[in-house]
């Protein structure tokens, strides 16, 4: 696929995949809802003209049309090539981690990287070889109907109450840096946590993790996707 500025036309449509199957909304998932243009340009760290070049190629190509105020919508063409861009890359993660022995908070990078090297047939076989995971090492369903499903039932840790009892199930992947950090401090899938207190003028939260209590950022805790605990 062609690039614009180092992302290539697959970047672009896991975005536009991402911001509009939005994580804990209830009832029917409105998958030709718009997209601002300004939020896919500060999802892939580029300039809203280098984004907008982009948008124009992808609308060319009938991968998107447009809504109110000119925001992208993915049509039914853009979204099957966006589920299939992203089923492949988080199988190629589990190859890269499962085969190669990269570590899990580095494997999302060079899977972006290499993605557009491995065609459908030859993500078919990674599948077959890795007997079928259901998830990439991040805690996302390798089965695209699966992750839209599941997304009633999270919800970022930061827009958690006082006093919830959550487990961590899914890690937000767009930023290299802060998925590193997350390893780092073992916020991982499966971890189970409990929200304090929210420090609203220090912009944290106070959470447990496995009897010890710390502070974590309002950025990062919106970037776990958790589950409350019955």
């Amino acid at each position: 696929m062609s690039t614009d500025h180092g992302h290539s036309v697959a970047d672009y449509l896991e975005a536009m995949y991402f911001l509009a199957t939005p994580i804990g909304e209830y009832g029917p998932i409105v998958t030709e809802s718009p997209v601002p243009a300004a939020r896919v340009a500060e999802m892939l760290d580029v300039t809203p003209p280098t984004a907008s070049e982009m948008l124009k190629r992808l609308e060319s190509d009938g991968l998107i049309t447009r809504g109110p105020r000119r925001s992208p919508i993915l049509t039914d063409k853009g979204r099957r090539e966006a589920e299939r861009v992203v089923r492949n890359h988080r199988i190629i993660e589990r190859f890269l981690t499962d085969f190669m022995g990269y570590a899990p908070g580095e494997c999302h990078e060079q899977a972006e990287a290499i993605g557009d090297s491995f065609t459908d047939e030859m993500v078919a076989r990674l599948d077959e070889k890795l007997g079928h995971p259901d998830r990439c090492p991040h805690g996302w369903p390798i089965d695209t109907a699966h992750e839209v499903e599941e997304n009633r039932e999270l919800r970022p840790l930061a827009e958690l109450p006082e006093g919830t009892e959550a487990q961590i199930v899914r890690l937000a992947e767009h930023d290299q840096d802060l998925l590193q950090w997350f390893y780092d401090e073992e916020l991982v899938p499966g971890t189970e946590i409990d929200v304090i207190r929210h420090d609203e003028p220090a912009g944290q939260l106070s959470i447990r993790v496995g009897g010890d209590e710390r502070a974590i950022g309002e950025r990062a805790a919106a970037g776990l996707y958790v589950a409350s605990r019955a």
